[in-house]
């Protein structure tokens, strides 16, 4: 696929769209019960800063005239959409609310605020899905708990 958007037969608009449609949609699959670290974060910065770069292409510097990289800045100016990790953390409020409209009968609740039995491993304990989601409500200044 970042084949077909480095091809120049293509207009940019057009790679554009398919990057909206296509990439991001195939990177984001299934992000609303995502737990990721800031080191993946970053990772996902970094792979769609390089898609862009290839979507738009070089730019050539005007005091040297040599070719170079979009900058970061730039990139953000020639696509001016929301970042990354906002899309991720705002898909997973909204499938927050989702799940708790739906009922504490329903198995994806259960699994959203439930509590594992037994004994946990050693060392620090691996974020859940609900330590995620209430870490966005203080960010974003809403409720400080989700679930009792």
């Amino acid at each position: 696929m970042l084949a077909v958007i480095r091809c120049s037969v293509l207009s940019t608009n057009r790679n554009i769209k398919m990057y909206r449609t296509v990439i991001v949609s195939v990177v984001l699959y299934g992000c609303e019960t995502w737990s990721h670290t800031l080191k993946e974060e970053r990772r996902l910065r970094v792979f769609v800063n390089r898609v862009l770069r290839r979507v738009f292409g070089p730019k050539r510097d005007e005091v040297t005239g040599e070719w170079r990289k979009l900058y970061n800045e730039e990139l953000s100016d020639l696509y001016p959409s929301p970042r990354i990790v906002r899309v991720i953390k705002s898909r997973r409020m909204r499938w927050a609310g989702h799940v708790a409209r739906i009922g504490e009968k329903r198995g994806v609740y259960r699994v959203l605020v439930g509590k594992p039995e037994g004994k946990r491993l050693r060392g620090r304990p691996r974020r859940r899905c609900e330590d995620n989601i209430t870490m966005d409500l203080q960010e974003v200044g809403g409720v400080e708990t989700v679930s009792s």
